[in-house]
Formats: C-alpha cells, sequence, structure tokens
C-alpha cells in the first residue's frame, strides 16, 4: 500500500476513542460533575426565546450530561428519551431511570413497586434507536461536544435523530479550557495535559456539513480557583481524565505528582492566594431544516424526505 493509500494519523491533541471508553467506565461510578450541572442550567437558559413546545426530546450523555430536571422544567409534558455513548453510562442511566437505590430491596421485587424503566439507546451496538422513526423534537447534548474522538459523524447521527424543524442544543468544552495547565506542561516538556478543544466557529462550519440550519454559537470564560493543587487535580479528575493521543503513555510516580502540585502552586496562584484556572464553554444551537432535493435531469428522494417536503409539520 502506498503512503496516499494509508488513513491519515490523528494529530496527537485528538481524543483517543480507548481513553473516552476508559474514562466513561470510570466516570460511570460517580455522580455527574459539578461543572456539567452548572452547564446545563445554563444551557438550559437559552430555552427562552425558542418558541418550539418539544413532544419528545434527546436526553443524549444524559448521565454525565445532568440536563434532565432542567429541560424537564422547560417542557414539563415533553417524554424524555435517553442515550449513552458507552454501554457503563447506560447501565448507569438505566438504574437512574427506574429509580436507583428506591427500586431494590423487597419493595422492588413487587410487580406493582417497580417503576417503570426508560430505554436507553446505544447507538455504538443497536442499529436503530427504540422509539418512533419520525425522530424527536429536542436532541440535548450537553457537555458533549468535546467528548467524542468523531465529532463529525456524532453531528450527523444527531441530525438523523430529529424531526424536520427539531433542533440541537449543545454545550461542551472551548479552546481556551486549561490553557494555563497546557501551558505549564509545555514549559515543563511533559506534553499534552488536555485534548485541544474546538472552536466554536469551527463547530459551526461542522454542524452545516452535517444538514443543520441556523446554527448559532455562542461562547464564555470562567475562572476557577482551589484553594490547593491536590484539590485542583482532585476537581479536574471528576470532568474526565487525559484522553489526549499524545498523552504520556506510562504511569506518573509519586515523585512526578509532588512536582506538579509545587510548579501548580508556584504558576497558578492568583492575587488572593487561591489557584486560577480557565474554562471556556461553548454552546451550539441549530435546526434541522426541510431537506432539499438536488435539481438534475434525474432526482432521487427517500420516501421519508418525500413526505417532509409535501406535509411539513406545523411551526409555532
Amino acid at each position: 500500500m502506498s503512503s496516499t493509500d494509508a488513513s491519515p494519523v490523528p494529530p496527537p491533541a485528538s481524543p483517543c476513542g480507548v481513553a473516552l471508553a476508559h474514562q466513561a467506565r470510570r466516570l460511570a461510578r460517580q455522580q455527574a460533575p459539578w461543572l456539567h450541572e452548572e452547564v446545563a442550567r445554563r444551557l438550559a437558559d437559552k430555552l427562552g426565546p425558542i418558541r418550539l413546545q418539544p413532544r419528545n426530546w434527546l436526553d443524549w450523555s444524559a448521565h454525565l450530561g445532568a440536563g434532565a430536571a432542567f429541560v424537564t422544567q422547560a417542557y414539563p409534558e415533553a417524554q424524555r428519551r435517553l442515550a449513552e455513548p458507552h454501554a457503563s453510562l447506560a447501565e448507569r442511566s438505566r438504574d437512574a431511570a427506574a429509580g436507583g437505590a428506591s427500586a431494590k430491596g423487597w419493595a422492588g421485587l413487587l410487580p406493582w413497586r417497580r417503576p417503570a424503566q426508560l430505554p436507553v439507546w446505544l447507538p455504538g451496538e443497536d442499529a436503530a434507536a427504540p422509539w418512533s422513526q419520525g425522530g424527536v423534537d429536542l436532541v440535548w447534548a450537553n457537555m458533549a461536544l468535546h467528548a467524542s474522538d468523531d465529532l463529525p459523524t456524532l453531528m450527523a447521527l444527531w441530525h438523523r435523530c430529529l424531526a424536520v424543524d427539531g433542533f440541537l442544543m449543545a454545550s461542551g468544552l472551548g479552546p481556551d479550557t486549561a490553557r494555563e495547565l497546557r501551558g505549564l506542561y509545555a514549559e515543563l516538556g511533559w506534553g499534552l495535559p488536555t485534548v485541544q478543544f474546538v472552536d466554536m466557529h469551527d463547530l459551526g462550519d461542522e454542524l452545516v456539513r452535517a444538514g443543520f440550519g441556523d446554527p448559532v454559537m455562542d461562547m464564555e470564560r470562567l475562572t476557577l480557583t482551589w484553594a490547593t493543587p491536590a484539590a485542583m487535580l482532585a476537581e479536574l479528575r471528576t470532568w474526565g481524565g487525559n484522553v489526549a493521543r499524545g498523552r504520556f503513555a506510562g504511569l506518573r510516580t509519586p515523585r512526578w505528582r509532588a512536582r506538579l502540585e509545587a510548579a501548580l502552586s508556584e504558576r497558578l496562584r492568583g492575587p488572593d492566594g487561591r489557584l486560577r484556572l480557565t474554562v471556556e464553554l461553548v454552546y451550539a444551537h441549530a435546526v434541522k431544516p426541510v431537506p432539499r432535493a438536488a435539481v438534475a435531469a434525474e432526482t432521487r428522494v427517500a420516501l421519508d424526505d418525500l413526505r417532509a417536503m409535501v406535509r411539513r409539520p406545523g411551526k409555532p
């Protein structure tokens, strides 16, 4: 095989699928991170100007997304659907939807005492979602934009999940996130502490390529602070570990950890004596427009698309 036939090598700062799966198994054992819940609240605040009232919605990466309460408050009549990118997270979401610990014990063995289970869709294992072929009115994907090793394919999947005139609400970490930590690692020659998070303008372009219309991108920066390096590192671990392809391949030693904490204490302290770290949040909103058939001497259109063109769902 010639070099031109070989698949391009992903850049070192891109996410590694194996590492993402490993982190998903670890994160499934903990509560959703505080940061994810805070971003879910901020993303839900952006629902106010949207006039569409969804009849159903897909909660993508439901456990770590931590947005169920906020979306349910905004759309109390909408039926919630669940999807998880990894089996371990699906099990956690399935248990939570069934009532968690409240469904266990002798009472949980009685049929009339068992909460109804919501199906959790695993796109990587199931060919089709276990719900209506017409699609959902809202795909909610909080803190999911940076948690995939193939964002174009993921966006195309979200597009297929939506009904015509349905909309996407998504969020993730932007490129300025942990810039202080990346600078520190670079100075010390330690490689990559994080992936390279995608810029919101590039995300907008990817949405258009996936078939979405009217993308609206927004961003904001937060400065988080901690009293000690240990507290900061513990918090960062709850968000997920380093999944960059170019991350250090081996295990770090206690001596290296002590050196890291000393460097953090020296370089990241602000005037108030607390360690400071930038977090950039990126938000995306887009709709699934009516499909358009290309003009040609002979045009082939899928039957479902043709129906959508002829009998468009009523708009609010």
